[in-house]
């Protein structure tokens, strides 16, 4: 039997409506004896029980696994899987033959708060970012692979930097199923290599494979830059969407070699790409080619909302410098990854650098996460990723 929780009066509301966090603020008391990452039992004031979730000290004190009082087990962790894998084939992203990348499991998007799994080609990179998650790895990548089948051989266990540090779980990343040295996967009918060992995320940006293919279509005749490029990504669907120069611009000389080494893996010798490790805002100030089109995805500027005003100024800031150096009739795909920063933030940040810079700009695609990244509509808060297709004249 598991441990309880108990809410002070009226804090469960939130969790009537599914919501799947429980704030530290709504505890009134606790069993003895809890620990991080344990499974517990959530009840209301008035006794009734609300949902079953995993223990965590910090302000989300509970992330909900469950709203039924059911037992976290084997069949569990199975039917959850499966969910998810189905959606996935649903909507055409699993069992693709031209794509075998993508998100398997996006934590509360698929009711599994704390848990990110992304698949590339035979390997799967599975991601905690709660202890409680961390408890269940080996379990999770057991039924993981019997869940997938002959789709998946090996599980990439990468939470050396995801798990919450006071923790103290000496945890290192590594094979936890398996093991393989191929890293190259399939995006759509282009290849890139995966670095899940030390890249960002867990190796690369699966979000946005749909924005990717957006600007593809914009690419031809058109020279690219592509700022904060990280693996190359949207360099490689711009040249073969056709553009007649591409340049890649990131500040970690890791990201620079991986950007060369996919444009070399789909490109062999095509002089058309150029990559520069250097610093975005000067590589900005100091550019003198003008280019037709040009990708801004930066990382996060904010990850918590007291960072949220200066998160805003530096869109507004980069923005301008995009839009100085875009040609008449030219593209900006501006995007921002911050989950704190609201659609209507950035809009009003883009806006406001368009302002500044007295170029006329329209909006031409308002764009989001894919399929597989999908939100729980009980968690607004899962809509992290926007952008826009500008036209600036």
């Amino acid at each position: 039997m598991y441990k309880n929780i108990y809410l002070k009066k009226g804090k469960e509301e939130s969790l009537r409506r599914f919501h799947p966090w429980v704030f530290s603020g709504a505890i009134h008391h606790t069993d003895d004896g809890i620990e991080e990452g344990e499974t517990v039992r959530i009840i209301a004031e008035n006794g009734d029980f609300i949902a079953t979730g995993h223990f965590q000290i910090g302000s989300i004190a509970v992330r909900v696994l469950s709203f039924d009082d059911v037992e976290i087990d084997d069949e569990f962790w199975k039917n959850k899987l499966k969910q998810a894998l189905d959606m996935r084939i649903g909507a055409g992203i699993a069992d693709n033959a031209r794509n075998n990348t993508y998100r398997l499991v996006h934590g509360e998007g698929d009711n599994l708060p704390g848990l990110v799994i992304d698949c590339y080609g035979k390997t799967a990179v599975m991601q905690a970012h709660s202890v409680g998650m961390h408890i269940h790895r080996n379990t999770i990548a057991r039924i993981l692979t019997d869940v997938m089948g002959s789709r998946i051989e090996n599980v990439f266990y990468k939470s050396e930097t995801t798990l919450p540090y006071k923790a103290e779980l000496g945890q290192e990343n590594g094979f936890i199923y398996g093991g393989s040295n191929d890293n190259i996967a399939m995006e759509n009918g282009l290849k890139f290599y995966v670095d899940w060992l030390k890249g960002q995320k867990t190796g690369f940006f699966v979000d946005q494979r749909d924005n990717r293919s957006l600007l593809e279509h914009y690419a031809k005749n058109r020279s690219v830059l592509n700022m904060f490029c990280y693996t190359g990504g949207f360099s490689f669907y711009a040249m073969r969407g056709g553009a007649k120069l591409v340049h890649s611009v990131d500040s970690s000389a890791k990201a620079v070699e991986l950007t060369n080494a996919n444009v070399s893996l789909n490109f062999p010798n095509d002089d058309r790409h150029k990559a520069f490790c250097e610093d975005a805002f000067k590589f900005l100030d100091n550019a003198k080619d003008v280019y037709d089109l040009i990708i801004l995805d930066p990382p996060a500027f904010a990850k918590h909302r007291t960072a949220l005003r200066n998160a805003l100024k530096g869109y507004t800031r980069l923005n301008v410098k995009a839009f100085e150096r875009i040609k008449p009739g030219g593209i900006v795909f501006t995007f921002s990854c911050s989950q704190v920063v609201t659609k209507e933030h950035f809009r009003n940040a883009v806006f406001t650098a368009a302002a500044i810079s007295k170029r006329k700009v329209r909006i031409i695609h308002q764009l989001h996460q894919p399929a597989d990244h999908p939100i729980n509509i009980y968690h607004p808060e899962g809509e992290y990723l926007k952008g826009l297709v500008l036209y600036v004249e």
